[in-house]
């Protein structure tokens, strides 16, 4: 995992987790052992027996760990504001192979935010995947969709997978190429 250390943890209760790559749902049974290869944004990438397994910010407590405090806006929020929280939430998405957001990888194409009659929020999102036949795809989506909706004010978003143009490295900024050791 791009030379990233590991932490040995023990669930402490049965969890449900995604297998990498292949976004397969498990349940992994309390007492599994294995190491922690990433802890970013939230969520959390374990290996367990020669398997890659992502469990979710909301089972944080099951591996030993805290889930990270909700998003907030100040009471006179401005849609500049609600704008950045929108991209610091998608900041906090991790490819779980890849210890580097889905922003700086150049995964986002767009991110548009629609205000609403009711003063709430609705958000397109149109980002692809480092491979169109990656498993982890509807997790990925289904990850920015959540986060984003948890932005106070955002009601729904929407994330569409496209895959015109095909992502590149090209694409990554210089600090993900650092990341990465791609630079």
């Amino acid at each position: 995992m791009y030379g990233r250390s590991s932490e040995p943890v023990r669930l402490n209760r049965d969890c449900d987790a995604v297998a990498v790559p292949e976004g397969v749902e498990v349940s992994l049974p309390a007492g599994t052992l294995g190491s922690l290869v990433q802890a970013l944004g939230g969520s959390y990438t374990i290996y367990v027996q020669g398997r890659m397994f992502r469990i979710a910010g909301a089972d944080a407590d099951a591996i030993g760990k805290t889930p990270l405090p909700l998003p907030q806006l100040p009471a006179d929020a401005s849609a500049e504001d609600v704008e950045k929280l929108v991209w610091d939430q998608l900041r906090t998405c991790f490819d779980p192979e890849i210890p580097v957001n889905i922003v700086d990888l150049g995964l986002v194409y767009e991110c548009r935010i629609e205000p609403q009659g009711d003063g709430g929020h609705e958000v397109l999102v149109r980002m692809t995947l480092t491979e169109p036949s990656c498993g982890m795809g509807k997790v990925l989506s289904e990850d920015v969709a959540g986060r984003i909706e948890l932005v106070p004010t955002v009601s729904k978003a929407h994330v569409q997978l496209v895959f015109d143009p095909p992502w590149s490295r090209d694409m990554m900024s210089d600090v993900a190429k650092l990341e990465t050791g791609l630079f």
